[in-house]
C-alpha cells in the first residue's frame, strides 16, 4: 500500500513542484490542502490545478475569520512590528495553516505532512516547529531536502508541463489578507529600485486628487469599525482599509531583514491595512496608558514580533506575553482619525473613552487647574544626581 502525504497547496511553482516530487520521487499519494487566510485567489482554479497533478483529494478550507479573530487581533494589540518595519503577515499565517494540516491529516489518516518551503526560508521553522508540536507525523519538504534552486524548479514544472504565471517565475510572492511579500529575482541585488508591476495593493502613482480619512473605532484595542461601517465584519472592514490606503500609496516596505537562520535578506512588502491599524491602535495607547505601562509594553510587543517571526507561536513565554499584553488593553477604547493624501498617512484626531489626557490641566488658557510653581522643586529634584555629578566631573 503506498504511503499517503498531505501537503499545504497554494498551487504556485514551489507547491506544484513539491507535489510531483512527492509523487515521483518519493512514491507517495498525495492529498492537497489550501487554506483561505485572505489570498484573494480563485480557489477553483487552485483546486482544478491540484486536481490536474492526479492528487488523491483536495480541501480548500475558508480561515479568514479565524485568522482576523485568532492571529491579526493579537498582533495590533501587541503592535507587533519585526524590526519596526515587517507586519508578521506571513508569520502568522503559518502556524494557523500548520494547524489545518495536522488536522486534515489525522481526517486522511496520512503517513506524512508536506510543504514547500526551501531551506534559507523562515517558513520552514514557522511550519515545522507548529506540525511538530500538534504532530508525530514525518515532515517532508522536497525543496529542502533534495536543495533545489529556483532553476530546477522551473525546468522540472517546465518538464512535466506545469505552466507558471510571470509574474512568479521571476519573484516568490506570498499574500493573505495582512500583506503581501515579494523577494527574489533581481530584488536580490538591494540597490535594484522594485518594478512598479510589482505592486498590486499600493499606487505609486496616479493618486486620487482629494484625501481619504478613515475613522478607525477600537474596542479593547481591537478595530471594531473603521468610517462607522463594517462592524461584526472584520475580514471586510481590513479589506476596505487595505483598497483606501492602497490607493493612497500607504503600506509599501522595502527594507534589508534579519532571517531566523542568520542571513539578511532584501524584503518588499505592501501592508496599507495593517500600517494604518497598527499606526492607529499605538496612538490611542498612548492615551490610555501611563509613561510606565508604555515603555515597558513597547519592549513586550518587541519580544512578540520576535518571537512570531521566528516561529515560535506555541511558545510559552508568547503566551505569557498574551497574558500581559491583554491585560494593557482594558481602556484602549475609542476613535482615530487618518488623512491619506498622494502617498502621505498621517493622525489628525483622536478620542479615548477612559483617556489619561487632561485637557484642563494641559490648557495654557485662564481656566488651567496646574499650578505652574509646583513645576521649580519638581526640577531641582528631578536634576539633582545629574547637576550633582556634573559639578564633580568639572572639579576633576
Amino acid at each position: 500500500m503506498v504511503d499517503k502525504a498531505v501537503v499545504a497547496f497554494s498551487g504556485g511553482l514551489d507547491t506544484t513542484v513539491v507535489v510531483k516530487y512527492l509523487q515521483e520521487e518519493y512514491n507517495l499519494d498525495v492529498v492537497t490542502v489550501t487554506v483561505d487566510v485572505g489570498q484573494n485567489e480563485d480557489y477553483e482554479d487552485i483546486e482544478y490545478k491540484a486536481k490536474n497533478l492526479n492528487v488523491k483529494n483536495h480541501y480548500n478550507l475558508d480561515c479568514k475569520m479565524e485568522f482576523v479573530h485568532n492571529y491579526i487581533f493579537p498582533s495590533i494589540k501587541a503592535n507587533s512590528l519585526y524590526q519596526k518595519k515587517y507586519c508578521l503577515a506571513t508569520a502568522l499565517a503559518r502556524p494557523l495553516i500548520a494547524k489545518k494540516l495536522v488536522h486534515i491529516a489525522k481526517k486522511e489518516n496520512a503517513d506524512v505532512i508536506a510543504h514547500g518551503c526551501s531551506g534559507k526560508g523562515n517558513d520552514q521553522i514557522r511550519f515545522d516547529i507548529t506540525l511538530q508540536s500538534e504532530s508525530n507525523l514525518p515532515i517532508i519538504a522536497p525543496i529542502r531536502d533534495l536543495n533545489l534552486n529556483r532553476e530546477q524548479e522551473l525546468r522540472f514544472a517546465k518538464k512535466h508541463g506545469i505552466k507558471i504565471e510571470k509574474l512568479a517565475k521571476r519573484f516568490s510572492i506570498d499574500q493573505n489578507l495582512w500583506g503581501r511579500s515579494i523577494e527574489g529575482g533581481v530584488l536580490e541585488d538591494p540597490y535594484n529600485e522594485p518594478e512598479e508591476d510589482l505592486f498590486l495593493w499600493t499606487s505609486t502613482k496616479h493618486f486620487p486628487e482629494e484625501p481619504t480619512y478613515l475613522e478607525i473605532e477600537f474596542e479593547e484595542g481591537i478595530p471594531i469599525s473603521v468610517n462607522n461601517e463594517f462592524r461584526e465584519e472584520p475580514v471586510q472592514l481590513i479589506k476596505y482599509i487595505n483598497d483606501k490606503a492602497g490607493r493612497h500609496g500607504i503600506g509599501i516596505v522595502d527594507h534589508i531583514e534579519d532571517r531566523i537562520i542568520g542571513m539578511k535578506s532584501r524584503e518588499i512588502y505592501e501592508t496599507p491595512a495593517a500600517m494604518c491599524l497598527i499606526d492607529a491602535h499605538l496612538d490611542i495607547e498612548k492615551m490610555a496608558q501611563t509613561n510606565h505601562e508604555i515603555r515597558f509594553k513597547t519592549m513586550v510587543d518587541d519580544e512578540w514580533a520576535r518571537l512570531i517571526y521566528s516561529g515560535l507561536w506555541d511558545e510559552p513565554l508568547k503566551k505569557n506575553l498574551d497574558i500581559f499584553i491583554n491585560s494593557t488593553q482594558r481602556n484602549v477604547t475609542g476613535s482615530v482619525k487618518i488623512k491619506m493624501y498622494k502617498g502621505n498617512s498621517r493622525i489628525v484626531g483622536r478620542e479615548c473613552k477612559k483617556s489619561l489626557y487632561n485637557k484642563n490641566m494641559i490648557t495654557y488658557g485662564s481656566d488651567s487647574d496646574f499650578d505652574q510653581r509646583l513645576s521649580s522643586g519638581f526640577i531641582k529634584l528631578w536634576g539633582m544626581q545629574s547637576t550633582e555629578a556634573n559639578k564633580l566631573q568639572k572639579n576633576v
